[in-house]
């Protein structure tokens, strides 16, 4: 059964100060992906998108982004509408969100090479825990197709495993008071929480944050690696399916009912033991939106391999309105 999430989580986000940097998409498309490195898990590139080739900028009502970023200092993750949380905040350990979890390295495992990579951190303490969240800000992402690839870790990737971590990947209102909350999650759970025994891929539903009103599928099983997560919001319903395969649908009141911001995140339900420095790693390879279709995984693969055949690091033609 699904448990309450983020009755107590604040919408308060700063900023980080950063340069204004005005461009157009073409010339915030940032440097060509990396071409090489992909392993045998990747994804092919290369191919054509499934209509005409892609350009920076991009065709109608399309979202993407393979964070191809210097770090969370860089000017141009700011102008493409990505924050990362420095608030204090729920869910998980109060007062423990920062940047500092916020990393875009190489990673050969990944398609064009390159990752968001977060990891939270603690030694069982709140003073010794950093959790991290990375947000798209002023997006207005509603029906459509939602779809990332992500890396999921069954283990911390340095020291003692056993701590009630949510590796998580969902668009959200922005804020929970809103009368048309709506809010669409993936959250696993390696090691469960809640009162759950782990592993446990939880996808949820909500139409009020607070008293928490959702509905929602539980997976359990494993999911240590590469997956591609989509959401599918369209004519009164939503779907939710991993690697191809349909894990749950929810309709009537449990479909968006206004735009929303994407979140990836890591955060800790308790802090069960002390048992010295853990960090947690997941990875986020891509991620890709189409406004107001239903997008087959096929297409949307077809359509990323297009942006990275082309060297094109982001594109946003979401209408603002």
């Amino acid at each position: 059964m699904s448990q309450p999430r983020r009755t107590s989580r604040r919408r308060a986000w700063t900023v980080l100060t950063l340069p204004a940097l005005v461009c157009g998409l073409a010339a915030c498309s940032g440097a060509p992906a990396s071409s090489g490195g992909a392993d045998a898990a990747a994804p092919a590139q290369g191919a054509s998108a499934p209509s005409a080739s892609p350009t920076p900028s991009g065709p109608p009502g399309t979202l993407f982004d393979d964070f191809h970023y210097s770090g969370p200092d860089d000017p141009s993750l700011t102008a493409h509408g990505w924050q990362v949380r420095t608030d204090d905040g729920g869910p998980g350990i109060k007062g423990t969100w920062s940047t500092t979890g916020a990393g875009f390295p190489s990673d050969t495992t990944a398609q064009g090479g390159r990752i968001l990579q977060l990891q939270a951190s603690t030694d069982g303490t709140a003073q010794g825990t950093k959790q991290v969240e990375v947000q798209s800000t002023g997006t207005g992402l509603f029906t459509g197709t939602f779809a990332a690839r992500i890396y999921l870790s069954d283990k911390p990737a340095s020291g003692r495993n056993g701590d009630h971590l949510v590796e998580s990947f969902y668009p959200i209102s922005p804020a929970d008071s809103s009368t048309n909350y709506s809010e669409l999650d993936y959250e696993y759970m390696p090691n469960g929480g809640w009162g759950s025994v782990g592993p446990e891929l939880d996808t949820t539903s909500w139409y009020k944050a607070d008293p928490p009103d959702r509905v929602t599928h539980a997976l359990k099983q494993h999911l240590e690696g590469w997956h591609i997560m989509m959401v599918t919001a369209m004519n009164g319903k939503v779907t939710y399916s991993l690697d191809g395969k349909e894990l749950f649908t929810s309709s009537g009141n449990y479909v968006p009912r206004e735009k929303m911001d994407i979140h990836f995140s890591d955060w800790f339900i308790d802090l069960p033991f002390t048992g010295g420095p853990r960090t947690w790693d997941t990875k986020v390879n891509w991620f890709y939106y189409k406004a107001g279709e239903a997008v087959s995984q096929t297409d949307v693969q077809k359509a990323v391999d297009g942006f990275y055949g082309a060297g094109t690091d982001y594109v946003n033609t979401v209408p603002k309105s």
